[in-house]
């Protein structure tokens, strides 16, 4: 009834009321630690001690056979939703989309993130750390948004990094859709993994202190121990000397751990090295020291990493009955991308140039390793090995070792048993449905307006107080660069279809020529015996079983194209640059790569308009890349001065004879490349207002990619520098750039030629 004055007895209207969950629903944390092996934390057997995980595990439950996809995006996007990283246009990492709905990167409306449904139903939400789940082409600061977390992700706050990996030290970080810098340097102490967990307590605590009724959902998923491997000095040093036996030795020592602890059968085999893993005897003995190194620093970053979750767990002690944990120790098998020898910096791996890094060089890096000034990754062994007890690794989707990862379960008000072991079979897709069933919160039919498709996880709530239940994710498929598999009430059959980290010359069969193992899970753990002769019926009909599969979640068409996937055009998806010229504007900074027109292997210039103080200019014009390998063209000491950085190995500067005019005036540099092939040198001329200033020689340049994470600037310098003639903080320019114009040369259209289609396949499957 309407009536004229509020005072009016008639008048009656419902109070407001924010939407609340059900009455007990949980506190959810989900921390989500990146590339990290079963065999590699201490809680699952592994040499890396983390006291945190393991106390963690001491309240809670730990399970032992829990499956992610073996790569990054798909895992993260299908954690996220609840379904199957086909199902969410997820089938590989965003930077190889293709225009099968399959592999698209593109996450259907019909399918909902976990996040967002936990919002609508009166969760706060926050993410912090790694998100790889946007499209490769709305990644730049232009957008658009709605795959980023606070988009249509459904979180409320984001404080992280877009992308596949970040350098530890000096990170591109966003804070929702705006990009920061990190509050501190190096020198002050700064670490990517501390300022995370900074960001992530102080958000709790704020969240409880202003609506103490009601739940949170965290998603705490740093860029840790995903290289480069970055950690403090005082935590490598407590490694020294620990893995001078080797992968093969460390192997064997773990499987006995793992034994004792029992995460893996009492019956289980420790499955033999392949073939195409060399022996740690057969590593060059200049080297070893460097390999020891590798791992050491891997082994603290894992510590390091195992310290802070610990942090935030504490700070968490108020509400931590209520609170359900997953920790989830991998979203893949451990990484096999460092090449057979690791790599002090793996950008010159990404570019060709891992020969390079020489013995004699990486053993004069040693005391650098881990430090702000490497860019490292261990040796293909060393992932091997912390993928104990399992066959291969990161990537390879049929075998255990890429995709089964140790996780620990905890929740007091939920789970009765503190210290326990379950060994029913789950997978990442299984969370989403757990999350809601604790919550009370029924799974989403309808979200904003669209139809839901139903979760196709099965929620693992059944098993938190009954280590006996019948296990009910009885079937899974897996695929991951056509390497696939299906688990199927205890039957595994699989064929690894490529290695991760031949990535030259790999001749792979015909699909229907993979040779596909069978094994009986039951009675072998680690499918070490291959019975696929002896059951000749049972491995078809799981063949059979996985087309099916593959046709329900659009797994099909396999594609193991090469250069195909890495061309946009040819694979159809957007390219953000498209032409021979791009203008940019002062203030335009954290430009990905892929927002940029491409520089490399042909003549560009760059052309910038400025006003220039009657003192004379100084500061970045523009710079692209970082400490590990780019460009910048600056001002120093009033001259106008450009520099190619090659991988933080070599340097070659040429710089003005006359400074720049005051007033308005431009700068121009143009580099006239040699030609006849990639990685080539070339010539710069420098010129103000049209009349050559100076003018010298780049004897060679980077050909594939300058950085994994650092920028394009305009005006300034973020992230490490490209020159040491200023810092990051010290780079701004003193005047005024009113545009900077980058144009290719008359060669672009035929630089591509230079490069082989198996080199631009390298070098994106090693960013992973």
């Amino acid at each position: 009834m309407t009536t004229y004055d509020a005072k009016d007895p008639d008048t009656r209207f419902l109070p407001i009321r924010d939407v609340r969950p059900p009455k007990g629903a949980p506190n959810v944390l989900v921390i989500l630690i990146d590339d990290v092996g079963y065999g590699a934390a201490s809680v699952f057997g592994g040499p890396c001690h983390t006291p945190n995980f393991e106390k963690l595990a001491a309240g809670g439950l730990k399970y032992t056979r829990f499956h992610t996809t073996a790569l990054c995006s798909p895992t993260r996007q299908a954690l996220l939703t609840g379904r199957n990283h086909h199902s969410v246009g997820m089938g590989g990492i965003t930077e190889i989309a293709t225009g099968a709905p399959g592999y698209s990167s593109v996450l259907p409306n019909n399918k909902a993130p976990l996040a967002m449904t936990l919002k609508l139903n009166g969760y706060s939400t926050a993410q912090f750390g790694k998100c790889h789940e946007v499209p490769v082409w709305q990644t730049s600061p232009a957008g658009p948004f709605n795959a980023w977390p606070t988009g249509g992700g459904g979180f409320e706050y984001f404080y992280g990094f877009i992308g596949g990996e970040n350098n530890q030290w000096d990170p591109a970080l966003y804070e929702g859709t705006t990009a920061i810098e990190p509050p501190k340097t190096p020198a002050e102490g700064y670490h990517l993994t501390e300022d995370l967990t900074d960001k992530a307590i102080n958000w709790a605590r704020q969240q409880k202190a202003l609506m103490a009724d009601k739940p949170f959902f965290m998603y705490f998923a740093p860029g840790a121990t995903h290289a480069p491997h970055h950690v403090p000095k005082e935590w490598i040093d407590k490694y020294k000397g620990k893995f001078a036996h080797g992968w093969d030795k460390q192997r064997e020592i773990t499987f006995r751990k793992q034994k004792e602890l029992g995460v893996i059968a009492a019956n289980a085999v420790l499955t033999p090295r392949h073939k195409e893993i060399p022996a740690w005897e057969e590593m060059d003995p200049k080297l070893k020291p460097a390999l020891e190194r590798e791992m050491e620093v891997y082994a603290a970053f894992m510590e390091h990493t195992d310290y802070h979750v610990g942090r935030l767990i504490d700070a968490l002690g108020p509400v931590i009955d209520d609170t359900l944990i997953y920790l989830i120790v991998g979203d893949n098998g451990a990484s096999a991308e460092g090449t057979i020898q690791g790599a002090f910096n793996e950008m010159a791996n990404f570019n060709g140039m891992a020969a390079l890094e020489t013995p004699e060089f990486m053993m004069s890096k040693l005391d650098e390793f881990g430090g702000e000034h490497s860019y490292g990754h261990y040796a293909v062994g060393w992932a091997w090995a912390m993928n104990s007890p399992y066959q291969w690794t990161k990537q390879v989707a049929s075998h255990w070792g890429g995709t089964r990862n140790g996780i620990v379960v905890h929740w007091p008000n939920g789970i009765k048993e503190k210290g326990g072991t379950r060994n029913q079979f789950s997978h990442v897709i299984d969370l989403a449905p757990t999350v809601l069933e604790a919550a009370g919160i029924p799974q989403p039919t309808v979200v904003n307006g669209v139809m839901q498709s139903p979760y196709e996880g099965t929620s693992m709530l059944y098993s938190f107080n009954d280590a006996q239940a019948a296990e009910r994710h009885e079937t899974q498929y897996f695929e991951m660069f056509c390497n696939r598999g299906i688990y199927h009430k205890g039957w595994s059959a699989v064929t690894k279809h490529r290695t991760p980290w031949v990535m030259l010359g790999q001749k792979t069969a015909a699909f229907d020529d993979d040779v596909w193992e069978l094994y009986d899970g039951s009675k072998d753990w680690t499918q070490a015996k291959d019975l696929s002769k002896d059951n000749a019926d049972k491995l078809h009909e799981l063949q059979r079983l996985w087309l099916i599969e593959a046709v329900k979640y659009n797994v099909l068409p396999l594609d193991d194209r090469g250069v195909e996937r890495f061309d946009a055009a040819l694979s159809g998806r957007p390219t953000l640059v498209r032409g021979n010229s791009q203008m940019l504007f002062s203030g335009m900074g954290r430009l990905s790569e892929n927002s940029v027109v491409n520089i490399k292997n042909k003549s560009f210039s760059v052309t910038a308009d400025l006003e220039v103080a009657a003192g004379g200019a100084e500061g970045v014009i523009i710079a692209q890349g970082g400490r590990f390998g780019g460009w910048s063209l600056y001002a120093r000491g009033g001259k106008a001065k450009f520099v190619y950085n090659v991988l933080g190995i070599k340097a070659f500067d040429i710089e003005a004879t006359k400074p720049i005019p005051a007033g308005k005036t431009q700068v121009r540099m143009e580099f006239a490349y040699d030609g006849g092939g990639m990685a080539k040198g070339g010539t710069v001329t420098l010129y103000c207002d049209g009349k050559e200033v100076g003018n010298g020689r780049v004897e060679q340049t980077q050909p594939l990619i300058f950085s994994a994470d650092e920028t394009t600037d305009i005006g300034y310098e973020s992230g490490t520098s490209v020159s040491p003639d200023y810092t990051a903080h010290g780079s701004r320019f003193n005047g005024k750039i009113n545009w900077v114009q980058i144009d290719l040369g008359k060669d672009a259209a035929d630089a591509d030629h230079f490069i082989d289609h198996e080199e631009r396949v390298r070098v994106v499957m090693a960013r992973q």
